[in-house]
């Protein structure tokens, strides 16, 4: 039965813009008719002007929970694929701007770019062209395995050509390029900038898209992240841990992980044994006959679980994504190297080689250019050819030789075909394979795994991910466990968009729309290290394990003068050395945003010098500071003193640990202002890097009168088993 209403009806998604049309002129609605469209779940939802009156039939007409449902789908997608792009644009700006108005060397010094290389083939691999580029001055550089890289010589925003980084070593880089490159490469002064892909934020975008109308089972993920459905939280799973050492809590993570719920969340704090948590759940899920997609946002995350699991026996396991990201010794786990053992692969070797022999062929006939066929199509050529005819000019024998080169390139793309069909197919044997598939969030959306499909997605490192991001993964798998720290850094969003440093992770456990267990065992740290960011940020739930609660500074040698012996004192686990007593004012250099104190860096490398002497590696040893103009001037000193030592900003150093850690705090003015250090995320990852000794270096006068370093001097007067000393001159 009919009805009249004006608002709103619905059509299938399936119709083609004709065929809606069509349907709309058939109900006498005319485009003018529609105010807009939602398009979400299968179907257009149309919402007609307010004076617009139909009469529609009853299957037109939406429920109301159908309405909500699709409007909800459409403006997600619509508000992030805008996202997105701004994302993009901001990234992509801030680089070329930063190369614009920034020198080589500045630039250098920030690490994101190596100036006076030289170019060395080293050969080809996997179908990717390597190069060596190396200099006599050591390298230190934030660019890394699998970053994308801006070769140049002069100019470098004139060039195009990029290359992926495979390695970076003390005096070379090895990157790795997709085409042959030019010759220029293997010259002197070659210049690499860290640069945009852009790769991935397409992936992004066309992954939302197909979000829109996803099918089920895929479809509850989905709806569980929109809000859309509410999850009940399920009886944990009972199994038989695979890794003996699991702790209790680890323990009920896992349960709860392969339990029946869709979204599962594990909240890991700094040191608590997160990817040991992870590595179980895939081998339990793997046990019981589950197809494991394993995915992180970041090269050396993925690479951390397949360090894991490629030694455990009998599994399977194919590490998705471009060879150069992947790191140095598990090459043999990677796609392209399974491509290259597999049988089948010999045979399309060979069939290569008869392309080859039938394009040597073709070329020696007549190409058929516009200017030779002169209008003629190239099926009127071989019938002319036939018939032994000339046409328009053109002799018998061009008509003839044109007509055998049309006929060899069809053999060579009936071949090429051929080859096309058996390279997928050992691609989708080798993943079919696989009882777990490996790959960064971006890798996902790659056309090698645009059909794949899994019974689970394990997604690490999502509290530091975007939303759009951490998407990529879900959509492939009917369940999903997401993994991180929510405490710890936000995603790195270069356009400021707060939105967007929300995390999925962050937003789903706010929201408590699905099953989470915190870790609280952490294996990292001294028990005092730990202890105050414990307070900050875990509400003291954290417990050090016995084999670290009471992890002390290892010297050979105690140190000659009286004040790096109290730096030094192993009972002292942490120790903040208070600059407010000498004159150690923070400074802004012209062009500058970004702060740097001398007197504190000054200070960090007198320590450093003194471990060195002590016999402690400075391998073991970290340096960090919030601010990249004081990284700057530190890589600068330590130069000078032929210090190598791993200095990086906070972010950096997320994910790491060494077993002595020096921060360099950097603020230190009248004002008692201190920026971004207020950040207690950030103070939470710089302080809780090191296991044995942490040391602190700041100006308590400007740190203390803002929070959270209030509490941080309040807490460091009470615990015994930390300390406060004055800076010297």
């Amino acid at each position: 039965m009919a009805i009249k209403r004006p608002l709103p009806f619905i059509l299938p998604a399936s119709l083609d813009e004709r065929g809606r049309l069509l349907r709309l002129r058939r109900h006498k609605i005319k485009p003018s008719n529609i105010a807009g469209t939602f398009e979400g779940d299968g179907w257009v939802l149309y919402r007609p002007n307010k004076k617009s009156y139909f009469k529609l039939p009853k299957e037109m007409v939406p429920s109301r929970e159908q309405e909500r449902r699709i409007k909800r789908i459409h403006e997600y997608i619509e508000e992030y694929k805008a996202l997105i792009d701004l994302e993009r644009r901001a990234e992509m700006k801030a680089q070329t701007d930063e190369i614009r108005s920034l020198s080589g060397k500045e630039r250098e010094m920030f690490g994101r770019a190596v100036l006076g290389l030289r170019g060395r083939s080293l050969g080809v691999k996997f179908d990717l062209y390597l190069v060596r580029f190396s200099r006599d001055r050591m390298i230190e550089t934030e660019i890394g395995s699998g970053d994308i890289v801006l070769v140049s010589r002069g100019e470098p925003l004139k060039s195009e050509l990029t290359a992926t980084v495979m390695a970076v070593a003390k005096n070379y880089i090895e990157v790795a390029f997709s085409q042959k490159p030019p010759v220029w490469v293997k010259k002197e002064s070659i210049r690499l900038d860290l640069y945009v892909n852009d790769v991935t934020f397409k992936r992004m975008e066309s992954n939302l898209e197909k979000m829109r109308h996803i099918k089920e089972p895929y479809k509850r993920v989905r709806d569980i992240v929109l809000g859309l459905v509410d999850q009940k939280e399920r009886s944990p799973f009972d199994f038989e841990p695979i890794e003996a050492s699991l702790n209790g809590v680890q323990k009920v993570a896992v349960s709860k992980a392969l339990s029946r719920s869709e979204v599962v969340l594990i909240h890991g704090p700094p040191g608590t044994g997160k990817t040991t948590t992870l590595i179980e759940v895939i081998l339990q899920a793997v046990k019981r006959g589950e197809r494991v997609l394993a995915a992180a946002d970041s090269n050396v995350a993925v690479d951390n679980m397949l360090k894991r699991l490629a030694f455990v026996k009998d599994l399977k396991v194919v590490r998705v994504g471009h060879p150069a990201r992947v790191g140095e010794g598990l090459e043999e786990y990677t796609l392209f190297a399974s491509i290259e053992r597999d049988p089948a692969t010999a045979e399309v070797k060979k069939m290569l080689q008869s392309v080859q022999a039938l394009i040597e062929e073709r070329n020696s006939h007549s190409k058929p250019t516009p200017s030779r066929l002169r209008g003629i199509s190239k099926e009127r050529v071989k019938k002319l050819a036939a018939l032994g005819k000339s046409f328009r000019g053109v002799d018998r024998a061009t008509i003839s030789s044109m007509a055998l080169w049309i006929r060899e390139d069809e053999k060579i793309e009936r071949l090429f075909e051929k080859i096309r069909k058996l390279e997928e197919s050992i691609v989708k044997r080798i993943l079919n394979d696989a009882d777990v598939v490996l790959s960064t969030n971006g890798m996902v959306g790659s056309e090698v795994l645009e059909n794949e499909t899994f019974d689970i997605a394990v997604i690490d490192e999502a509290s530091q991910q975007m939303e759009p991001s951490t998407l990529l993964p879900m959509m492939r798998a009917k369940k999903v466990v997401l993994a991180g720290d929510h405490k710890q850094l936000p995603p790195t969003v270069i356009s400021g968009l707060d939105i967007l440093k929300k995390s999925l992770f962050e937003r789903v456990m706010e929201d408590g729309r699905a099953p989470s267990t915190m870790l609280r065992v952490q294996y990292r740290m001294n028990e005092t290290i730990m202890a105050f960011a414990n307070t900050l940020m875990y509400e003291g739930l954290l417990q050090a394990h016995d084999s670290v609660a009471n992890r002390k500074l290892k010297l050979e040698k105690k140190p000659k003068e009286e004040f790096a012996a109290k730096v030094l004192e192993p009972q002292k686990p942490f120790l903040f050395i208070d600059t407010s007593k000498i004159d150690a004012a923070e400074r802004l250099k012209p062009r500058s945003t970004s702060f740097e104190n001398e007197e504190e860096a000054n200070i960090v490398v007198d320590i450093l010098k003194a471990l060195l002497e002590c016999g402690v590696r400075l391998e073991e040893v970290g340096v960090i500071s919030p601010y990249l103009a004081q990284v700057k001037l530190l890589r600068q000193l330590m130069e000078a003193e032929d210090l190598k030592c791993e200095t990086k900003s906070v972010d950096g150093f997320q994910g790491r640990e060494k077993e002595v850690i020096i921060i360099s705090l950097v603020r230190s003015n009248i004002a008692k202002e201190i920026g971004f250090l207020k950040s207690r995320r950030r103070l939470n990852v710089a302080m809780t890097r090191a296991k044995s000794k942490l040391i602190m270096v700041g100006d308590s006068a400007t740190l203390a009168a803002n929070a959270p370093f209030d509490a941080l001097f309040e807490w460091l007067k009470s615990e015994p088993n930390a300390d406060i000393i004055n800076a010297e001159c």
